[in-house]
């Protein structure tokens, strides 16, 4: 079971720079009564986070109600892309809350507009998009699409789905079956035979990289191209933040055209400029036949998409494959304000542009302390320290947990460690952070990790 952080005042050491402000005792006693009342009323799943109330939150920063300031290097989730509170998207949701708060399936115009945005910026040939929810609500629903387009235009036979060891697509059942950690699924009974993982080619804990370990690993399993009806691939590893080698992506994409196989990526964390680009499968320079979309796509409430090509998402007739809160005018308003704030403030380029110091930075980091840090992956505004036991690539998440925790002590938040073992160490602030910021949260983290490293 992951750790919670402790619900005891503890005095800190006081911090007032540009980006941050620590009072002194973390967290107050007012604090730790109120998330009491919190974890009484719900599950313990819901217990992991740094103890913080979150109260306003604007930019890159993020505020309790008793004076404390913390630079974020968390966006939520890698969901306000565009920054906490922006006024824009603020200003939509406001204006179409007094006008209409939802339509079910029935046209509304934030909907109208939201879906065209979307398509306008999506590759060519990918020219429909089907409003949701959640990001696993779309995974749900490429599941649903690839197999029945399988199944419907090359025999029954067609049905199975590949994805990658280690991945995370969701917590439902069929992200759940797809998804690559043993224990995300170990609540399934009867698992779908015709899902089935490969390695995924991260280059650290998958060493080898090439194409042809996915070929090898179908083989032995006993798959047959002929059966694969879609794979599915994070555009990065969220628990790692570990992307596909670009010859590989690409060697991908033609194996799935070869054996007419669909192509999806989950695009969740990675859309809409996290990774330097509007779509993280852009860096690959291919384009699949499917793609889904969440959390960055609004900057604040519920929305997600999945977007595709005109003969896959047309194989369900009228009310075959609907959501209650499908293009909810509400989220829709505030997704397509958020799109329009990414294109004119262009953070899709000062992700590339401030991303690139991130990394180099977050290099340097793992340069001054080889031992305890595996392997540094990510590009644009998202990445992960992949932290190990010294002098191995065995996954060290009490180091992880314990340079999260001392970060939030003094001023720089992070969500909890993820990924394999919880040892990644995973930064992702908003579009709209400066080089600046960028600087001195890495200089924070930097003497969080030589804190617990002296020995």
């Amino acid at each position: 079971m992951a750790k919670e952080f402790p619900l005891t005042p503890t005095r800190v050491p006081a911090v007032k720079t540009k980006f941050r402000r620590i009072q002194g005792v973390l967290p107050n006693s007012k604090t730790v009564a109120e998330i009491k009342k919190l974890r009484k009323a719900e599950p313990i799943s819901m217990r992991g986070q740094p103890p913080l109330i979150w109260d306003t939150a604007r930019g890159f920063s993020v505020f309790d109600a008793f004076g404390n300031q913390w630079l974020d290097f968390s966006s939520g989730v890698l969901i306000t892309n565009a920054g906490h509170g922006h006024p824009a998207i603020v200003n939509a949701v406001i204006k179409q809350a007094k006008k209409l708060l939802t339509t079910y399936c029935f046209p509304n115009e934030p909907r109208i507009g939201l879906t065209q945005k979307i398509l306008s910026i999506a590759p060519k040939g990918l020219n429909k998009v089907f409003l949701l929810s959640t990001g696993s609500e779309t995974l749900e629903c490429a599941i649903k699409l690839m197999r029945t387009y399988g199944r419907r235009n090359h025999g029954d036979a067609k049905s199975v789905i590949v994805s990658f060891e280690r991945g995370f697509h969701g917590r439902t059942l069929g992200s759940q079956q797809i998804g690559g950690i043993p224990a995300g699924k170990a609540w399934i009974k009867n698992l779908d035979p015709e899902m089935i993982q490969v390695p995924f080619p991260d280059g650290f804990r998958t060493e080898d990289t090439s194409f042809k370990l996915f070929e090898k690993t179908l083989k032995a399993k006993g798959i047959k191209p002929a059966q694969v009806a879609g794979v599915v691939v994070e555009t990065y590893q969220g628990g790692g933040t570990s992307f596909l080698p670009k010859p590989y992506a690409r060697e991908l994409r033609a194996w799935c055209t070869r054996n007419k196989a669909l192509l999806c990526f989950d695009e969740v964390q990675a859309g809409f400029g996290r990774c330097g680009t509007m779509f993280g499968f852009q860096l690959y320079g291919v384009t699949p036949d499917l793609f889904c979309c969440g959390k960055g796509i609004s900057s604040s409430l519920p929305i997600s998409a999945v977007v595709g090509r005109e003969a896959v998402m047309d194989i369900y007739g009228p009310n075959e494959m609907t959501s209650t809160h499908s293009g909810n005018p509400v989220c829709s308003a505030a997704a397509l304000a958020n799109i329009e704030v990414i294109l004119k403030e262009k953070l899709v380029q000062n992700s590339a542009r401030v991303g690139a110091v991130l990394q180099k930075e977050l290099d340097k980091i793992k340069k001054a302390f080889p031992k305890v840090i595996g392997a540094r992956h990510g590009n644009g505004l998202v990445a992960g320290l992949h932290m190990v036991k010294p002098g191995t690539k065995e996954p060290d998440g009490d180091l992880a947990w314990d340079i999260v925790y001392t970060c939030f002590k003094r001023g720089l938040l992070m969500f909890a460690p993820v990924g394999f073992g919880g040892a990644t160490v995973k930064i992702a602030p908003p579009l709209c952070i400066t080089k600046e910021a960028v600087l001195e949260g890495c200089r924070v983290l930097r003497d969080a990790i030589a804190e617990h490293t002296k020995k």
